[in-house]
C-alpha cells in the first residue's frame, strides 16, 4: 500500500533536499544572559549512576533558563496577559521558510536594522512571504557563539554593537503578510541601537504582544534556501514555560 506522508518524507530524504540544523549545541559552558544569576545552568548531572543494585542505567538532571542557547520565546515572556508554553500545539511548530539576508549591511553597519525596503527587495526576487511563514534574519551573528562578548558587540566603552530587526519591518511582516514567527541568530529581537534609543526591547515587545513566537540565537542559516524551504522546531513540552531551548531543523531545497 502507498501511505502519502511516508512518501513525502522518502521525496524530502533524497538528494535534492538538504536536513540542516538551525540550533547550537549546548553544554555547561554555554553563554545565557547577564541578568540570569550565576549557577541557574547544570547540564548533566548525573543522579542515578551505573552499578545501583535497583537497577543498572544511567539518569541525569538538567537545569537551564528557559532563555537558554537557541531558543523559543512565547508571547508571556514580555507580556503581562500574555499565553504561555502550553498554548502553542504540535501545529507550532512546522511553516514555511523565509530568509532574508542583510550580511552585506551588517558587514558596512554593525547597528544595521533590517528594513521594509529590505522585505520588498527579498519578496522581488523570491515572490511574497506566505501567510503564516517563519521569517529569519540572517545577519552572519551565528558566527559569534559561544563568545558573549562578540555576541553582544562589546565594545571597548562596555557598549553593546549589533544588528536585528525594525519595529516597522516586523510591522509589515506581522500586519501586512500575516506570518506566523520570526527568528535572528543575535540573542536580542531589537537592533542594539533601536533598543538603547528606545530605552526597551520594544521590537520583542511588539512580537510577543501580538501573541506571536520567536526563535533566538539561530546558527546556519547561510546554508539554507533562501526561499522553499519548511523550518521544524521542538521544545518540551513543560506548562508555564516563558521561553525553552528549542531544537530547529530546515528542511531546504540544495542551493
Amino acid at each position: 500500500m502507498a501511505y502519502k506522508l511516508w512518501q513525502i518524507l522518502d521525496e524530502l530524504k533524497t538528494p535534492e533536499y538538504e536536513w540542516v540544523e538551525l540550533s547550537h549545541s549546548l553544554n555547561n559552558d554555554s553563554p545565557f544572559w547577564a541578568g540570569i544569576p550565576e549557577g541557574s545552568v547544570e547540564l548533566g548531572k548525573t543522579v542515578f549512576d551505573w552499578g545501583n543494585p535497583m537497577l543498572e542505567c544511567l539518569i541525569q538532571t538538567f537545569k537551564f533558563p528557559g532563555q537558554f542557547g537557541t531558543h523559543i520565546d512565547f508571547p508571556g515572556h514580555f507580556d503581562r496577559a500574555g499565553v504561555l508554553s502550553e498554548a502553542f500545539g504540535p501545529n507550532s511548530m512546522i511553516m514555511p521558510l523565509c530568509v532574508i539576508d542583510v550580511t552585506a549591511k551588517v558587514a558596512e553597519d554593525v547597528h544595521y536594522a533590517v528594513t521594509v525596503d529590505d522585505i520588498k527587495e527579498y519578496e522581488a526576487k523570491y515572490g511574497q512571504i506566505p501567510e503564516g511563514a517563519f521569517v529569519a534574519l540572517y545577519t552572519g551573528w551565528g558566527k559569534n557563539w559561544p563568545d558573549m562578548n562578540k555576541l553582544s558587540g562589546i565594545a571597548e566603552d562596555g557598549s553593546e554593537n549589533f544588528p536585528g530587526w525594525s519595529l516597522e519591518a516586523l510591522k509589515f511582516l506581522f500586519e501586512e503578510r500575516k506570518i506566523a514567527a520570526n527568528g535572528h541568530e543575535t540573542l536580542d529581537t531589537d537592533a542594539s541601537a533601536l533598543a538603547a534609543a528606545a530605552g526597551d526591547l520594544a521590537c520583542e515587545r511588539y512580537v510577543l504582544s501580538a501573541g506571536k513566537l520567536q526563535i533566538e540565537v539561530l546558527d546556519n542559516l547561510d546554508k539554507v534556501a533562501p526561499a522553499g524551504a519548511l523550518l521544524i522546531a521542538s521544545w518540551p513540552r513543560i506548562e508555564g514555560a516563558t521561553g525553552l531551548p528549542a531544537r530547529v531543523v530546515a528542511i531546504t531545497p540544495k542551493k
